[in-house]
């Protein structure tokens, strides 16, 4: 277990980094920032040269590895780190150094057991991408197919679980100081945090997510997951179809060869609608490096190692919500709110309905080029807080994709208004999944499904209360009054005492030699 100086060194030492970055200012400035933070910050930046605007995005690209991803999860939180820190970074891009091609070599033969001319009849030295977790190589395989070979940095596991042990120490004695540090909730974004980390590093959950997203799109039109390559897949190594398109982002390539930019966002709009609301399970990471368009206008998705679920209740009041906020039934909105106990009863419905409406108003009828889905974010953070509301940790992901999404189709098409792309698919899924007919057929699900478990609920009745069996009931036995209860007897009341912990001791001991504890 690290000690809690270790911790701390790691945390000043990260804080004399954001310090030279300039990234401390506003936090010393903010005044919902615990005292004790504050004074921190003021003794990680002794000594340092601050420039005049803060570079958040570089700060954290120079700690290291987990604080890029650490940076990325909070550039969906402006109400925890700012509104300017926040859109400082979503520029953060993961990019490192690539790690030299014998490291990559040992760790793929020593993850198969084999050389790699066993697997791979060409492997291109030099990677395509190089990020903080994993690199990828252009390859083909013994059976001529042109593959992506994903392959995880040497040591990044361990260096992760380091990382992020300081940051659930940081984040528990933050959120301990109170006040507005507990209603943000920091431990368990940090909690969430791991979880998201720690399923990137394992490259077979990558896989099993790629291919679990492929078959809920199965049916959308122009939207495409490569396939996986199982045999040449394990825990270290991804191995995945390689893919020929344009990014995204290359917008002069993608009207050379004649793309309807305008479609292209309007079909990536819809495809993150079909995965969050219909399907529950959404590709996290849709940055404009992750995301190809080929020839024929198909958008292909890579990189799976952030991914978002959403179960269905909470999947049916996102659509209430974002229903509702398009067609200005902020009423309705507001009573979700509090259905959904995102803010508590003692509010009024009415206060909120009106606060969400000075959010949604200015955003109805217009382009995303005036105002954004980000904005909109950025408002609802700022209400908040005077309503007591707790984040969300299991909305993070969302609000983070939607901002990219938003982005990237503001890229394609500075006019699109989002809420017209999105306000017939809302209304179709709602009208389907919470109309009458979907009310009755949940009804006759749910009582079928209980039918069914009446016989299994009988048997346990009848574990619980057995048939009398051959044997006369027993009579009513006497209640016999002990020599050590009560008063009196106090030589047999401590012999009694001793024994029992005696047993005990026995019975610890016992444990800890079979190894048990």
């Amino acid at each position: 277990m690290t000690s809690p100086a270790k911790h701390i060194w790691r945390l000043l030492a990260w804080g004399r980094t954001l310090a030279r970055h300039g990234a401390l200012r506003g936090i010393e400035n903010d005044p919902n920032t615990p005292v004790q933070v504050k004074r921190l910050a003021r003794i990680a930046r002794i000594g340092t040269r601050q420039p005049k605007e803060p570079d958040y995005a570089g700060a954290f690209r120079a700690i290291g590895p987990a604080a890029i991803k650490l940076g990325q999860t909070l550039a969906t939180r402006p109400d925890i780190v700012g509104e300017d820190a926040a859109r400082n970074l979503l520029t953060l891009q993961d990019s490192l150094p690539p790690v030299p091609f014998e490291q990559i070599r040992q760790s793929v033969e020593a993850s198969f057991g084999q050389p790699l001319e066993a697997l791979f009849a060409e492997f291109d030295p030099e990677p395509v991408g190089a990020a903080s977790i994993a690199q990828v190589h252009r390859a083909r395989t013994i059976e001529g197919r042109d593959v992506a070979v994903k392959v995880l940095r040497p040591g990044v596991r361990e260096r992760f679980a380091r990382d992020i042990a300081t940051y659930e120490w940081g984040a528990a004695h933050l959120e301990a100081f109170g006040g507005e540090a507990t209603r943000l909730r920091p431990r368990l974004t940090i909690a969430n945090f791991k979880r998201w980390t720690n399923r990137e590093l394992d490259l077979r959950r990558e896989a099993a997510s790629a291919s679990e997203l492929a078959e809920a799109m199965g049916g959308v039109e122009g939207y495409r997951i490569p396939d996986i390559d199982w045999d040449r897949t394990n825990g270290r190594v991804l191995t995945l179809e390689w893919v020929d398109g344009v990014k995204i982002s290359e917008i002069d390539r993608l009207r050379e060869a004649g793309h309807d930019l305008p479609a292209l966002a309007n079909r990536l709009v819809l495809a993150f609608l079909k995965q969050a609301i219909s399907a529950g399970f959404f590709h996290a990471d849709m940055h404009q490096g992750n995301l190809f368009v080929r020839p024929d206008g198909t958008i292909v998705a890579i990189d799976f190692g952030i991914m978002g679920r959403i179960d269905r209740r909470a999947r049916q009041w996102l659509a209430e919500i974002l229903y509702g906020l398009t067609t200005g039934n902020y009423r309705r909105v507001a009573e979700i709110h509090f259905e959904a106990q995102y803010v508590p009863s003692h509010h009024s419905v009415d206060e909120f309905a009106t606060a969400l409406r000075a959010v949604g108003e200015p955003m109805r009828g217009k382009p995303v080029s005036e105002l954004s889905v980000g904005q909109m974010l950025d408002g609802l953070f700022a209400i908040t807080r005077d309503f007591d509301m707790q984040t969300q940790p299991h909305l993070l992901l969302l609000q983070k994709t939607m901002v990219m999404v938003e982005g990237i189709a503001t890229q394609l098409n500075p006019a699109i208004n989002m809420w017209d792309v999105s306000a017939p698919f809302v209304r179709d899924w709602i009208r389907d999944e919470l109309g009458p007919e979907a009310a009755l057929a949940d009804r006759i699900r749910e009582d079928g499904e209980t039918l069914l478990r009446v016989p299994a609920l009988v048997r346990r009745l009848e574990e619980l209360f057995p048939p009398r069996g051959g044997a006369p009931e027993p009579p009513p036995l006497p209640e016999i009054h002990l020599m050590w209860e009560g008063g009196g007897l106090g030589f047999l009341k401590v012999l009694s005492y001793a024994a029992a912990v005696a047993a005990g001791a026995m019975a610890v001991g016992a444990l800890h030699i079979t190894g048990l504890i």
